[in-house]
C-alpha cells in the first residue's frame, strides 16, 4: 500500500468514528432522514445519500442528532466543534457542582474544655464550607467500661452547635467508638 492510500484509509476511520453514540457521515444507513442545514435551517425529509452530497459541498460533516426520531434527523455540522462544545458544556457543569465532603472531629471521652472548644471552631469552619461533619468519640482500654456515661459529651457538643448545625445522623454506637454526623443548618 502506498501513503496515499494509507492517508485515505485513516481519513475514512478519522471522518466515521462515533463518539457518544451519534453516527456520522457515512455511518448513516437510514433510508430517509430529516436535515438540518448549517445556520439551523430546516431542509425537509430527504435521503441519505443527498444529505450526505449537501454536507459534502459544505465540507463539514452529517450527524445524526436525533436518531430515535421518525425519520431521523441530521444536521450539517462540523463535528470536531460539535464535540468541542460538547466537553465545554460538560466541564461547566462539572464545575458548577458542588460535591459535599464528610469531614471527621475525633475525640476522647477525657477531652478538656479548650481542645473541645477547639474542635468546635473546626467544625464551624468545615460547616461554613458547606461540608458535613462526622463528631467520633473514641474509647481506648478501660474507657469501654464508661461509654454511655461519655454519650453526653457530643449531645454537649451538638448542643453547643446548635446555631450553625443540625444533627443529621444521631449519636450510635460503632464498634469502639460513638458517632454522629452534623450538616449545615439552612
Amino acid at each position: 500500500m502506498d501513503s496515499l492510500s494509507i492517508r485515505f484509509f485513516y481519513y475514512l476511520f478519522w471522518r466515521c468514528t462515533t463518539i457518544s453514540e451519534l453516527m456520522i457521515n457515512e455511518q448513516i444507513r437510514d433510508r430517509e432522514v430529516r436535515l438540518i442545514g448549517v445556520n439551523g435551517e430546516q431542509l425537509g425529509i430527504m435521503s441519505s445519500r443527498e444529505a450526505m452530497k449537501l454536507a459534502e459541498e459544505a465540507e463539514l460533516d452529517l450527524v445524526k442528532i436525533a436518531p430515535t426520531a421518525k425519520p431521523p434527523v441530521c444536521k450539517i455540522i462540523d463535528y470536531g466543534k460539535y464535540r468541542y462544545e460538547l466537553a465545554r458544556k460538560e466541564k461547566e457543569a462539572k464545575k458548577k457542582q458542588k460535591t459535599v465532603e464528610l469531614k471527621e472531629i475525633r475525640m476522647s471521652p477525657n477531652i478538656e474544655s479548650n481542645d473541645l472548644n477547639t474542635k468546635m471552631n473546626a467544625t464551624k469552619k468545615f460547616l461554613e464550607k458547606g461540608n458535613k461533619v462526622k463528631v467520633t468519640l473514641r474509647f481506648r482500654g478501660r474507657e469501654m467500661a464508661h461509654m454511655h456515661s461519655s454519650k453526653h459529651i457530643l449531645d454537649d457538643f451538638a448542643e453547643s452547635l446548635a446555631d450553625v448545625a443540625v444533627i443529621e445522623k444521631a449519636p450510635k454506637v460503632e464498634g469502639r467508638s460513638i458517632s454522629m454526623v452534623l450538616a449545615e443548618k439552612k
